[in-house]
């Protein structure tokens, strides 16, 4: 499995912006498609972003679609979450997650990630 570390989550105002990183230790990244994954309290953790291994391909939930963007540097083993004009309603940790080799759900599910890091807290001021 790889070992994922996330970063830069904190609080904003609403319509600003973050960016969250996760850093990647372990066998290869690149051999992992990727996902960041949100939690809000009270709430079952929702898929956010994924990213393909190669990086070209990604895919968004509608909640956030047009205002987060996914990327990766394989080189620096790292993933990536640009996140603007956030709102209250974003508040929640954050995940990154590296899929399995072999996706047996529909894109995004949860239970095809099978590696996880501790999360960060982003809140969202109104």
């Amino acid at each position: 499995q790889v070992q994922l570390v996330e970063s830069g989550g904190g609080l904003v105002q609403a319509g600003g912006s973050l960016a969250l990183s996760c850093a990647a230790s372990g066998r290869t990244f690149s051999s992992y498609a990727m996902g960041w994954f949100r939690q809000a309290p009270g709430k079952e953790r929702e898929f956010v972003a994924r990213i393909s291994r190669s990086g070209i391909t990604t895919y968004y939930a509608d909640s956030v679609k047009g205002r987060f963007t996914i990327s990766r540097d394989n080189a620096k083993n790292t993933l990536y979450l640009r996140m603007d004009n956030l709102k209250p309603e974003d508040t929640a940790v954050y995940y990154c997650a590296a899929e399995r080799r072999i996706r047996l759900y529909d894109v995004g599910d949860v239970r095809d990630f099978d590696s996880w890091g501790q999360g960060t807290q982003v809140t969202v001021s109104s």
